[in-house]
């Protein structure tokens, strides 16, 4: 396993774009940290988000797990391009020359996406501890290590769509197309959803049930947004007369989703090279 993570690293980190977009993604991770700084004084109306309480044990894993899964998006190219690059150059053909199997080929991709999600939830995690010990009002130890389930839903969540990105890469071998199917397949879930909800089950909760089986839907299920847990929006809603009702905590059923949605694409991976003639 360590000999073909090597390999697979050794070709990311030659390839210039790759390199750029890897240490970029990584980078943008940190500029988290910039939200604390952001303040607005307009006479009447003052925000100051850090006073806000973003940063606070245990609601930073929350907000920075959320706002970290936005990023992910960098890496999907590194590992769809990582694909593409395979056919381009004709490593993918020389490496089963050398006497790498199609089942270690796949194996070794798979390593890497486990690898990125693995050092994302590690740099969240410790870029989270600094600015919640810099800015939290909360430090006592059994808060500050609460909620840590949003970090393994991070976890789950960039492997899973690491995983839908290098099955895209594999079916559809260029980069460009792979990510093109990729926002394509975003809209087709959001018109099934608005379907199921506005036009087939309006009244009632099957349409949710129904879509958070859906790939990319369940992976952000998640984690849910959670802007509207802070204080202040929740009086301002209390003073409009909304009711917030959200469930914001982390549901093991759609971590099974995500996990067997992950399992499904790496399987059509491996049946995509198997099949295909190289």
């Amino acid at each position: 396993m360590k000999r073909l993570l090597s390999i697979e690293l050794q070709k990311i980190w030659k390839n210039k774009a790759s390199r750029v977009l890897t240490i970029t993604y990584f980078v943008l991770l940190s500029f988290i940290a910039l939200i604390a700084s952001i303040k607005f004084d307009l006479g009447v109306f003052k925000l100051d988000l850090a006073e806000m309480g973003i940063f606070n044990f245990p609601f930073i894993w929350h907000f920075n797990t959320y706002i970290a899964a936005i990023l992910k998006f960098f890496l999907a190219i590194v590992i769809v391009s990582m694909m593409a690059n395979e056919y381009s150059y004709g490593t993918l053909k020389q490496n089963l020359i050398d006497g790498m199997s199609k089942q270690e080929f796949i194996l070794s991709k798979f390593l890497t996406v486990v690898l990125f999600a693995f050092c994302s939830t590690v740099f969240v995690f410790v870029m989270s501890l600094i600015l919640g010990y810099s800015f939290s009002s909360y430090n006592e130890f059994d808060v500050v290590f609460s909620d840590l389930e949003y970090l393994i839903a991070f976890f789950v969540k960039l492997v899973g769509f690491f995983s839908f990105c290098l099955f895209l890469g594999i079916f559809v071998k260029r980069s460009a197309f792979a990510i093109g199917f990729l926002f394509v397949w975003n809209i087709v879930e959001g018109i099934i959803s608005g379907l199921l909800h506005f036009k087939i089950f309006p009244d009632s909760d099957i349409a949710t049930k129904i879509t958070q089986f859906l790939p990319l839907e369940a992976m952000s299920g998640l984690i849910v947004e959670p802007f509207s847990r802070l204080s202040i929006v929740k009086n301002i809603g209390t003073q409009i007369g909304v009711e917030n009702i959200k469930d914001y905590s982390v549901h093991f059923s759609n971590v099974i989703i995500v996990l067997v949605w992950t399992a499904i694409f790496m399987f059509l991976s491996y049946k995509i090279i198997k099949k295909r003639d190289l």
